[in-house]
């Protein structure tokens, strides 16, 4: 695959993967697939999904864990800076230069 591909390329591309799971898992997964009236394609959705989701709580969780000491309202002022310069970009420094509203903290 060569790089700068775009996203959506890649998405309907697919790649293939070899798992293993106990039976357990296998029928217990296949049932809640068919209780729900999915077919055997939704399979491949039902995992992509669920990474996807893993993936993203442990993101979180290494984020909160990193920033468990910074105080709130520092977190809250990079966020205030950051929206402001993604503004600036996206609409011009006018916009972005609106008055910060104080918060009660």
């Amino acid at each position: 695959m060569q790089l700068g591909v775009c996203t959506e390329q890649i998405e309907k591309e697919g790649v293939r993967w070899t798992v293993k799971v106990s039976k357990d898992t296998d029928v217990s997964l296949r049932s809640f697939l068919a209780q729900r009236g999915m077919k055997k394609g939704d399979l491949s959705k039902f995992v992509e999904r669920a990474v996807q989701k893993e993936v993203f709580a442990r993101t979180v969780a290494e984020v909160q864990a990193r920033n468990a000491n910074v105080p709130d309202a520092a977190i809250e002022d990079a966020i205030d800076d950051a929206l402001r310069q993604v503004r600036a970009e996206a609409w011009g420094d006018a916009k972005a230069r609106k008055p910060k509203a104080k918060r009660k903290r």
